[in-house]
């Protein structure tokens, strides 16, 4: 080889190692921590690298790892660095709000305090007639009716009106017997005390058997002074009020103790009323009660609670109670229909919260607890067990303490247990969230409509950091799934409404071919 030819080697090795020893230098320049040089000669300091907390479980549960690992379904966990759990109340169960939020839905709190719980128990009843009021005209004598004076029911009568004319044999035969024995008084009044004692009593027992059935004394006196007995007699009322049964018509024969007349004084009246089981307990008698009647709008009456059946109906589960009231005008028919008040109260206090504070599932009962200062924004569902209530509040047994401050405003947006998390985090949710829950398509699988539920093959769910995946839905309602089948493109909603349960709230899209 010649010494130009080696000469031109030696160049190019020395080029090329010098070009690599640049390359190498540049490279381990651009990364390593603070050796940057800025354009003004001092050295800028690198982004500090975070540090992770710990692994939580990508479905939502209540699971964390120190360490990376996968969830029965192949999911990876998702990290949790440094600074992420500000963003999350310290308790997993309590709910953060931001201030935006909280204006914007006009949350507004009120503490649980301890007062008496003044209550109204409200009841329908209806107008009765007393029945210590009601009669029953049922003569006791055998007889016909020749002629009617009362003939209509509804007809009122007076004490002592006549009712009717009536033909009666054995009435006819004592009649007899007493003028014929006041005819030997008077025949016997010579003779000796033994005689006249004798016919006396027999006149005495006739005069006692006419007024037995009911024969009136002006029909007594003027049998005494005429002496001639009459083919009928007037049948006259013994009390007074409205006929309110009659059974008796003309020319009919009637036996001894049949009812031919139902008579009921309407002078006082009474209200039974249906009070719940619940209310039961603080009904008490002695009690003054506000009285509407239906056909009287502008009239409020007061009545006395008299009495509390010992009875319960099974089919209503209420309990009748009694009320007293007069009936000046006769104003209060029976049959009427009344609604009653009846104001209760509890003698010592009890620690409520307002009404509106409850979310009622109907299987739970739920209140939104204030924790830390209203600044934090910081609440906590809370089941609460309730006891009485009033007009405006509700009295709480157990699950809040005096002194607390409870959500009274806005949480109706919480209806049911089965979208409580849907509206919670609907409060709560960071700024970038559009809904209350989480989006995806996909396409359905199976339908299963007997148990409510459907498997659909979705994409990556962002809001929950998911990649795509097949798995299982429910349904908030059978509705959900109507004309829904198998291959159909979808676009859904749905939130967790247990751990671990993941139910669709609604289809922004769906169809039988996949299409919208």
């Amino acid at each position: 080889m010649s010494k130009n030819a080696s000469g031109l080697i030696g160049v190019l090795v020395v080029a090329g190692v010098a070009g690599f020893a640049g390359h190498w230098w540049g490279a381990r320049q651009a990364t390593t921590p603070n050796a940057t040089v800025a354009a003004d000669g001092q050295t800028a300091a690198a982004p500090k690298e975070r540090k992770i907390r710990f692994y939580r479980n990508p479905m939502g549960l209540a699971d964390t790892s120190p360490v990376p690992k996968k969830d029965s379904m192949g999911m990876d966990y998702i990290a949790v660095y440094e600074g992420e759990e500000e963003e999350t109340p310290a308790n997993a169960n309590q709910l953060k709000f931001s201030a935006e939020k909280i204006q914007k839905l006009g949350v507004r709190t009120e503490p649980a305090t301890l007062r008496v719980l003044d209550k109204t128990v409200r009841a329908s009843g209806r107008i009765e007639p007393d029945e210590r009021r009601s009669f029953t005209i049922a003569p006791r004598f055998e007889g016909y009716v020749e002629k009617l004076w009362v003939n209509a029911t509804g007809q009122a009568i007076a004490k002592g009106q006549p009712l009717f004319e009536v033909y009666a044999p054995e009435l006819l035969a004592a009649q007899r017997e007493y003028s014929i024995a006041l005819a030997g008084v008077q025949a016997l009044a010579q003779a000796g005390p033994e005689a006249q004692k004798g016919m006396q009593q027999l006149a005495d027992s006739s005069l006692a058997r006419l007024r037995n059935w009911d024969v009136s004394e002006e029909q007594v006196k003027e049998l005494a002074r005429s002496g001639t007995a009459k083919r009928t007699l007037t049948y006259r009322s013994p009390v007074g009020g409205y006929v309110s049964e009659k059974k008796v018509v003309q020319g009919m024969r009637f036996m001894p103790g049949e009812a031919l007349y139902q008579v009921s004084d309407l002078s006082a009246v009474w209200v039974l009323a249906d009070v719940a089981e619940q209310d039961i307990a603080a009904v008490k008698t002695g009690v003054r009660a506000r009285v509407k009647i239906n056909a009287y709008p502008d009239k409020t009456l007061d009545a006395a609670l008299t009495y509390v059946y010992p009875t319960l109906n099974a089919e209503t589960r209420t309990v009748p109670v009694r009320l007293e009231l007069g009936n000046p005008g006769g104003l209060l028919k029976p049959g009427m229909f009344a609604e009653v008040e009846l104001p209760v109260g509890a003698r010592n206090k009890v620690l409520t919260v307002p009404l509106s504070a409850v979310i009622d599932s109907g299987a739970r009962q739920i209140v939104l607890v204030q924790v830390g200062k209203p600044e934090d924004g910081r609440f906590e569902p809370r089941d609460v067990k309730v006891g009485a209530r009033s007009e405006q509040y509700l009295e709480v047994l157990d699950g809040v303490r005096e002194g607390e401050a409870v959500v009274v405003s806005a949480n109706f947006l919480i209806d049911a247990e089965s979208n409580l998390k849907a509206a919670v985090a609907g409060f709560g949710a960071p700024p970038a969230a559009a809904s209350t829950g989480h989006q995806a398509q996909g396409k359905v699988e199976e339908i299963d409509a007997k148990t409510l539920s459907l498997t659909i093959s979705h994409g990556p769910v962002a809001s929950l950091k998911w990649p795509a995946m097949t798995m299982d839905f429910g349904v908030t309602n059978e509705a959900l799934l109507k004309d829904l089948k198998p291959g159909a493109a979808v676009a859904f909603e749905f939130v967790e409404r247990g751990k671990g349960e993941w139910v669709i709230t609604r289809f922004s899209s769906q169809s039988a071919d996949g299409k919208k």
